[in-house]
């Protein structure tokens, strides 16, 4: 997780360069994430699923680029707020694990409130 830090540290510089602080609160930097995420579905948007696994060169590369603006709203946003991601992810793992054990829900894409 020290790359994740050593990239928060670099975009709280790249953006204080520029004077984009002051644009990039928590409200700010979620909306620009969903939006992110928004432009990622668009990728994908009316492929069948195999499409969706073969992409072509130049659709895989719009693909990173968004996965790249996602990861990086996201690390200005964790930043912001003081969380720590891979903590975070930490214990939300461990809350899959409870909700989801791997004997219960082998093979189903049910929701934990349906079994």
């Amino acid at each position: 997780m020290e790359e994740l830090k050593q990239l928060q540290k670099y975009l709280r510089e790249f953006a204080a360069k520029r004077d984009w602080d002051q644009f990039h609160s928590p409200k700010n930097l979620t909306m620009a994430l969903s939006v992110e995420a928004s432009e990622l579905v668009e990728c994908f948007q009316w492929l069948t699923e195999e499409q969706s696994q073969n992409l072509s060169e130049q659709q895989l590369a719009a693909v990173v680029d968004e996965i790249a603006d996602i990861q990086i709203y996201l690390a200005r946003l964790s930043d912001k707020l003081g969380v720590d991601i891979g903590e975070a992810v930490r214990q939300k793992t461990r809350k899959n694990e409870a909700k989801y054990p791997a004997d219960v829900v082998r093979g189903s894409s049910k929701k934990y409130t349906e079994y």
